[in-house]
C-alpha cells in the first residue's frame, strides 16, 4: 500500500472493494489458465496496438484504442461491427497494479468524471471490469470479472454473451500473443 494510501479511507474502501469475491448475482467471472506469460499478457492489455489485435471477437473489431495507463487515466476503444457501426467505449482506470491488474469502469471518465450509463462515448451494460494476471508455471492464471449494480444489469451482460465473447477475446488474445512470439 502506498503511503498516500495509509491516509485515504476511500482509497482503502475501494482496493479492499476490488479484492473481494465476486458476488454472483452481480458478477460475472472468466477465469482460465492460459499458456502464455504473464508480463506478455499484461503487454496485451496495456499496448493500444496489441488490443486492438484481439479485444472484441471477430469479425468484429477494434478500430481505436487509446490507453492512460493510471488510476484516473482513460482507456477509450472504439469497437466496429461487421456492418461498419461503430461503438465508442470511454471509461477511466480505477486501479493499475503493474503486471498484475487492472480495474476500470465505464461509469467514470478520465479524471474520475461522472459518465452516465446513456452518455456519448460509453455503450453496453455499466460495469466495472478487473482482470487479474497470476504467474502459473510458464503460464497465467487469467481471471476478467465484470461487477454490475444490480441483478439485472448481470443478466443483460450475461444475455449479451459475456462469457463467450469475453472468452472468445482471450483466445484471440493468446493466439496474438503466441504470433508475436514467433516473429521475434
Amino acid at each position: 500500500m502506498s503511503e498516500r494510501s495509509q491516509f485515504n479511507p476511500l482509497e482503502k474502501l475501494i482496493t479492499a472493494t476490488f479484492l473481494a469475491p465476486a458476488d454472483p448475482k452481480l458478477d460475472l467471472v472468466l477465469e482460465r489458465i492460459v499458456d502464455v506469460p504473464c508480463e506478455l499478457v499484461w503487454a496485451a492489455w496495456t499496448t493500444p496496438e496489441h488490443l486492438m489485435q484481439w479485444f472484441c471477437p471477430l469479425p468484429w473489431k477494434t478500430i481505436e484504442c487509446e490507453i492512460d495507463l493510471r488510476p484516473g487515466g482513460k482507456f477509450y476503444t472504439v469497437m466496429q461491427s461487421p456492418e461498419g457501426q461503430k461503438y465508442p467505449n470511454t471509461g477511466c482506470y480505477l486501479e493499475v497494479t503493474p503486471g498484475r491488474r487492472l480495474v476500470w469502469t465505464s461509469m467514470l471518465g478520465p479524471g474520475f468524471r461522472p459518465q452516465g450509463e446513456d452518455s456519448e462515448g460509453s455503450c453496453g451494460p455499466a460495469m466495472t471490469a478487473i482482470v487479474a494476471m497470476e504467474p502459473h508455471g510458464a503460464g497465467t492464471r487469467y481471471t476478467a470479472t465484470a461487477l454490475h449494480k444490480n441483478e439485472a444489469a448481470r443478466q443483460a451482460h450475461a444475455d449479451m454473451g459475456f462469457h463467450d465473447g469475453w472468452g472468445t477475446a482471450l483466445d484471440q488474445m493468446v493466439a496474438s500473443i503466441k504470433k508475436m512470439q514467433t516473429a521475434v
